[in-house]
């Protein structure tokens, strides 16, 4: 029987606090470093499900090492190492309080609220008459708020941000060259593996006066993929996109009255969808990097990584 980690309480040398995000935990090392475990939970609609997907963590902290490391000559990022499958250390940063979603097609929740009549996204003005799925003529910036554990993630446009004073006029335009440099190289890498990057998002933070890339990168819990192959045919006969992404789990808890509003009710996760999700995950994996996913044990999850962390960090 595999098994999903979804809780862990470590005490690490050094370790002066811990966040239990949605889906990692992140163990403050001396303020000076970050020890972020990739859990096997699962979030949609901002709630974390009730189930587990196993394997889910380490394919997530796998796909965002990668992509830190391939991008890492765009700007300074966060990781250190990667000592266990589930598991990067880094240099801990001071986040900005807003995510930069950057969006390449009209779809999902921006598609949702321009069917329902909304011409305007985070003070940007979307032409009329766009069809879902369609492409942008360039690729524009949404940012949203940082939510506290529980709450929602809020658009605000880029003139409340600098209103707010939540980042600085200097900071900010760094941010955008920064998220459009990283959305075009992301775009690129996706493209050799047969797949368009239609939207993603990414976070920053303060280190040492600079700016730098942290948490996860392109992964399918934070970016959605089509497949290059069938699009252009799929968008002109208004058929859905074959895509890449957690929207099939949205998907799934629409069909069964779940978009995480008071009062729906989470629809029973049996073992079949749970197996059923972790394999979609897997094959979303293989897609992304070309490479066959190596499913290590699940036994002895918890002892696995602690023994790997604290191996590392005696190591420093």
């Amino acid at each position: 029987m595999k098994k999903a980690l979804v809780k862990t309480e470590f005490n690490f040398p050094g370790q002066k606090s811990v966040y239990h995000g949605k889906v990692r935990d992140v163990y403050n090392i001396n303020d000076e470093l970050l020890v972020m475990i990739a859990t096997d939970r699962i979030s949609a609609f901002d709630v974390v499900l009730p189930e587990g997907i196993p394997y889910k963590g380490q394919m997530l902290n796998q796909i965002a090492a990668r992509f830190l490391d391939a991008t890492a000559d765009i700007c300074p990022n966060w990781k250190l190492a990667s000592p266990d499958p589930m598991v990067t250390v880094g240099v801990r940063c001071e986040g900005f309080p807003v995510e930069m979603i950057v969006r390449g097609y009209l779809c999902g929740s921006a598609w949702r609220a321009y069917k329902n009549g909304v011409r305007e996204i985070c003070g940007i003005k979307l032409p009329e008459n766009m069809r879902e799925n369609q492409r942008f003529s360039e690729p524009i910036i949404t940012p949203t708020t940082k939510a506290e554990i529980g709450m929602h993630d809020e658009d605000i446009s880029k003139e409340e941000i600098l209103k707010q004073g939540l980042v600085s006029p200097e900071d900010y335009e760094v941010l955008e060259k920064y998220t459009i440099a990283l959305f075009r190289r992301g775009t690129e890498i996706a493209a050799q593996k047969g797949l368009i990057l239609v939207d993603t998002k990414y976070e920053f933070g303060h280190h040492n006066g600079k700016i730098y890339l942290i948490d996860e990168i392109h992964t399918p819990d934070s970016s959605r993929y089509f497949y290059s192959e069938g699009y252009e045919g799929r968008f002109l006969k208004g058929e859905p996109q074959k895509q890449l992404s957690k929207e099939f789990v949205r998907e799934w808890l629409m069909e069964n009255g779940f978009q995480g509003k008071t009062g729906q009710k989470v629809p029973e996760m049996t073992p079949e969808i749970v197996e059923s999700i972790s394999e979609r995950y897997i094959e979303l994996y293989e897609h992304i990097t070309g490479e066959v996913f190596d499913r290590v044990s699940t036994d002895h999850l918890l002892q696995r990584i602690e023994k790997n962390v604290n191996t590392y960090l005696s190591s420093l």
